[in-house]
């Protein structure tokens, strides 16, 4: 499949993690990568590693493109980003490093093809991932994750020992650019609003998230009404699910408090809730998914048992900060949209809740009304702190809301974090004020339902200033309002 590349050019767009890890896999294959970007600093840097480079402008000349036998873009790229147009119209093929990689595993490149267990869903990829990396690595199969995880998939095929299995994380995007992919197992873990600017919609965003249900076993995630909907779409050659109540014959799911799986033998009881390094209900969601991916490549029960055991939770995930007075602090920072943050705080009974940042055009009432009984008090802040402040007054009219501010719209939150000193200094107020609604037993939870880059660098620079803002507390913070 990858012979029409050898001697030719192709062009790589978009020099990210996932365009770096492409150069060597294309000159391995006998092709000369030509590297584009839309920064010059990032061409420059190409420039310095000896490849060759072309700007937009370049690409637009009339015929520029037709020495390119393939094109390869980085996830981000969005379709009717210029260059790929382009190519698509001049009958260029256009991958995705995803598509590329696997064909590089399937022409053996480098060792034995591969199983892949593809995870994919609006939340709980990378908590899965992890959790199914964990179950191989208890059952001793050479794995990895790797995908939109952290960890290029090409980079992970040329490891030596290379893997047996690759845990790999999907985003919708990277599966929009990846049709071929047929994974030995797939998993749709949920489905809603998110990125619906880059796929125009949320069919398209269902639909590229179905991709995952293409190879030999195919699973979904059945208490989430949209992922239930892909099962009767699935095109893998057996499609099964899981739900976080009482399995039928052919699910996963949760029984006494033990999770049992129905669908790859009568009845076999995996593990124990409790086992779980993950709150709430989403953490057993994601555990389940795991089971089921590693359920189907028949490892064995105590295997996930003891994997799920080893398992613990990502930074920024649903992760204990620290306990002071009774009071429990959990950062969730990574809940970036509202079907995140709803599952993380329905892990939690009595909750202060810190929120705000950019909602990306998501809509906010209905997670405010389901979860408005489980609020005790809520801070918010970042540039759509109004849209949520006004769906609690809606729908939670009784419940205490303090309202920092709002970002500019220039970006940053410059009006926000100049009157507080800062993004950090914010975090701190909000902290300090969700810490004076507390009581014994409560939780005071960040989960976002936004972006951070209104404020924060990225997710991680929200976690780490609200963690850093919970250790600077002292007991005589918690119950009394600032």
């Amino acid at each position: 499949m990858l012979e029409f590349l050898r001697g030719r050019d192709v062009l790589v767009a978009g020099w990210g993690v996932s365009g770096r890890s492409l150069i060597e896999p294309l000159r391995d294959i006998g092709a000369r990568p030509v590297v584009t970007d839309s920064g010059q600093k990032a061409l420059a840097e190409a420039a310095e590693l000896g490849l060759e480079t072309a700007t937009g402008d370049d690409l637009s000349n009339p015929g520029a493109l037709a020495r390119f036998a393939l094109v390869i873009t980085s996830p981000g790229w969005r379709p009717d980003s210029p260059v790929l147009v382009s190519a698509v119209t001049e009958g260029i093929p256009v991958w995705g490093d995803v598509e590329f990689a696997w064909w590089v595993d399937q022409a053996r490149l480098y060792g034995p093809v591969r199983k892949w267990l593809v995870i994919t869903g609006t939340n709980g990829k990378t908590t899965t991932t992890q959790m199914t990396h964990s179950i191989l690595r208890a059952a001793g199969i050479p794995s990895v994750a790797c995908g939109n995880i952290g960890l290029p998939i090409l980079d992970a095929l040329r490891r030596s020992p290379g893997p047996q299995i690759l845990a790999v994380e999907l985003s919708s995007f990277q599966l929009h650019w990846a049709p071929s992919v047929r994974p030995e197992a797939g998993v749709v873990l949920n489905v809603a609003e998110d990125h619906l600017d880059w796929h125009g919609g949320l069919d398209a965003y269902a639909a590229a998230k179905a991709r995952a249900l293409m190879g030999r076993v195919g699973i979904v995630g059945l208490d989430d009404p949209v992922a239930a909907s892909l099962a009767r779409k699935s095109k893998a050659r057996r499609t099964v699910g899981f739900r976080i109540s009482v399995p039928a014959d052919g699910e996963l799911g949760v029984v006494d408090g033990k999770l049992l799986d129905r669908a790859f033998t009568k009845a076999a009881i995996l593990a124990e809730v409790g086992d779980i390094s993950a709150a709430g209900p989403a953490g057993v969601a994601d555990a389940l998914a795991a089971a089921a991916l590693t359920r189907s490549i028949d490892v064995a029960p105590n295997f996930v048992k003891e994997g799920l055991q080893d398992h613990r939770v990502g930074p920024h995930r649903s992760a204990l900060v620290r306990e002071l007075g009774g009071v429990t602090f959990v950062d969730d920072s990574k809940a970036t949209n509202p079907h995140a943050a709803r599952s993380s705080i329905l892990g939690h009974q009595h909750v202060i809740w810190i929120a705000g940042g950019q909602l990306k055009g998501a809509q906010i009432d209905d997670l405010v009304e389901e979860v408005a009984e489980r609020l005790v008090a809520v801070v918010l802040f970042g540039r759509d702190a109004p849209a949520i402040a006004t769906a609690l007054a809606r729908h939670a009219p009784d419940v205490p809301v303090v309202e920092l501010g709002s970002g500019d719209d220039a970006g940053m939150g410059a009006e926000l974090t100049s009157e507080f000193g800062g993004a950090e200094a914010v975090m701190d107020r909000a902290v300090h004020i969700a810490a004076g609604y507390a009581r014994r037993g409560d939780t005071v939870l960040l989960a976002p339902a936004a972006a951070s880059l209104d404020m924060f660098t990225d997710y991680t620079h929200r976690g780490r200033a609200f963690a850093a803002a919970v250790q600077a507390l002292d007991e005589g913070d918690i119950g009394s309002p600032a």
